[in-house]
């Protein structure tokens, strides 16, 4: 009996080697900078049954993936400030509707021309339209752009790209079933639930969590527990009534996104939901059917390199009509350049009703492959790609004033002090200074909830983002005297040092650092002013605390 056979017949023993493989191979991936979730996928595919067939137990693997996607779009729901709807939702609906329209108009014509039947490339052209939630916004958490503009819009267009690809599939199967009566009750069905799950959710925000999550909060691992359970609840119950339990999921987030206690809940999900989302990883990997890919390549680079680069396109296209600027839509288009599991149980779906072949779904699958790994990859580097495409994607941008320029609040041309980062440090500056009337300062971040925050507090703000290339044409920083960053990016900061140098930027000029190797780079770089936020608490507290409470203990 070989050593492979030993370890899937004991449930145990394929978990502990799944999970002591992902430890290796992640370790590997780090190694050689390799994503995370390209080598989890690859792991998939090396212990399922095109590799070494380890994994047996697919529905167990499977329940645990379920339940920690629900975690992943829970804890997205959670962060959701519902009042950025009003300013966002306009663009996600459109640019949502939009990618899927043209996408799947444009993937139709191509199947056609390379020989495909009506009805096949009906299909590979709706499943080219659906992208990942589930993997954009792990990437987007792992970068800190989730509460970005982009990442804002781009969660907002894949959350109804995820409803699209429900009503598609309701209406899939209504047709497979019998006929006009059945889709015409299912899809005002699901209009109807839909309707009644959003008015439940808002229901629960105003009457039902407050009194719940205060009573629950006495004890954290009680309060975690019911978050835990609310959501699944949530996303179980949406699958019952013919929903998606992602949907679900999401907004039981919503449902707690203005509970007081919503960032005690998110920070003890994060490691569970990252634990969790291996199984999710290892799964696709391992369902992925090897067997009927290998006469599909060529349709399939194709169709990928469509995927890769048309669907960004068409973002670009759309977002620049509506007035946003290059960078901003590039960032959030690069996030539909790849099809998402969805498109595959869609597939699965069409063979079942004998719609497609297998080996339609075979070309399906390879695309899935190749678009999610590539797409990883264009994400985590987005920023390096932009600025070496920067000048060419102009023909994108509108030469109006830009959307993102409307998310500001300034009454003067100039300032005495630039804020580059309004998180807590950045913020309580700004409270410090308005201790001092006759200093003007102006506030600069690219997450809209703090920019509608300070709008209400009547503060002067603009949007702006540092990482983009076209960072200072957007801020009036010549006049200003100081330029506090708060951001402690190393590389960010050392661009932004070069960039007010290349400007020949006269004023002070104040950077962060929060560890010992950043701070001694910085130095070496002429950084005359470094911030130290944690030290520089410990100082303050020792000053203003300690000193008096040693010194009221000695003169006792």
């Amino acid at each position: 009996m070989s050593w492979t056979t030993v370890i899937s017949e004991n449930p145990f023993y394929e978990f502990t080697a799944i999970i002591a493989a992902a430890a290796l191979l992640g370790a590997v991936g780090q190694l050689l900078r390799q994503p995370l979730i390209v080598m989890f996928i690859a792991l998939g595919i090396l212990l399922g049954p095109s590799g070494l067939n380890i994994v047996k137990s697919k529905d167990s693997i499977h329940l645990l993936a379920e339940i920690g996607i629900v975690i992943l779009l829970f804890i997205v729901g959670l962060k959701l400030d519902l009042r950025i709807i009003k300013t966002l939702g306009k663009v996600a609906l459109l640019t949502g509707l939009g990618q899927v329209f043209f996408t799947s108009v444009i993937g139709y014509f191509i199947g056609i021309l390379l020989g495909f039947s009506a009805l096949h490339s009906f299909y590979i052209a709706v499943a080219l339209t659906f992208s990942s939630t589930i993997i954009i916004v792990k990437l987007l958490s792992d970068k800190k752009e989730i509460d970005s503009l982009h990442g804002q819009i781009a969660i907002g267009f894949l959350i109804v790209q995820d409803i699209v690809v429900i009503m598609v599939m309701i209406i899939l199967s209504a047709i497979s079933q019998s006929g006009g009566e059945t889709l015409m009750a299912d899809v005002l069905r699901i209009l109807v639930i839909g309707v009644m799950l959003v008015a439940f959710t808002l229901f629960s925000m105003r009457f039902i969590i407050p009194k719940l999550s205060a009573f629950l909060a006495k004890s954290q691992e009680l309060l975690t527990l019911f978050a835990i359970a609310w959501a699944v609840a949530f996303a179980a119950f949406c699958e019952v009534i013919g929903f998606s339990g992602e949907v679900g999921a999401f907004l039981a987030g919503v449902s707690l996104a203005t509970s007081h206690f919503k960032e005690t809940i998110s920070s003890r999900l994060v490691s569970l939901r990252d634990f969790l989302l291996l199984f999710f990883f290892v799964h696709l990997g391992a369902t992925l059917n090897m067997t009927v890919i290998g006469a599909q390549v060529p349709a399939a680079l194709i169709f990928s390199v469509f995927v890769l680069v048309g669907n960004p396109i068409i973002v670009l296209i759309i977002m620049g009509y509506m007035g946003y600027r290059k960078r901003t839509s590039f960032l959030a288009g690069l996030t539909v350049a790849q099809i998402s599991e969805f498109s595959l149980i869609f597939a699965g779906l069409g063979l079942a009703v004998g719609h497609i072949t297998e080996e339609t779904v075979g070309l399906i699958t390879l695309v899935g492959l190749i678009t999610i790994g590539l797409s990883t990859y264009l994400i985590i580097y987005a920023a390096d790609i932009y600025r070496y495409l920067s000048p060419v994607l102009g023909i994108f941008e509108r030469k109006i004033a830009h959307r993102e320029d409307a998310q500001q609040n300034t009454t003067t041309k100039n300032y005495d002090v630039i804020i580059i980062g309004l998180g807590r440090f950045g913020n309580r500056l700004a409270q410090m200074l308005n201790e001092h009337p006759h200093i003007s300062y102006l506030g600069v971040d690219f997450d809209p909830t703090i920019l509608k925050k300070w709008e209400q507090e009547g503060k002067n703000f603009i949007y702006g983002d540092i990482e983009d290339p076209e960072f200072l044409t957007q801020i009036p920083y010549q006049k200003a005297r100081f330029i506090i960053s708060t951001v402690p990016d190393l590389t960010i900061t050392k661009h932004l040092l070069a960039s007010l140098k290349q400007e020949n930027y006269t004023g002070e000029i104040f950077v962060t650092a929060t560890n010992d190797r950043d701070y001694h780079l910085l130095q070496s770089l002429g950084a005359q002013n470094i911030l130290r936020p944690h030290k520089m608490a410990a100082t303050n507290f020792y000053n203003d605390y300690m000193v008096k409470a040693i010194e009221h203990y000695n003169n006792q």
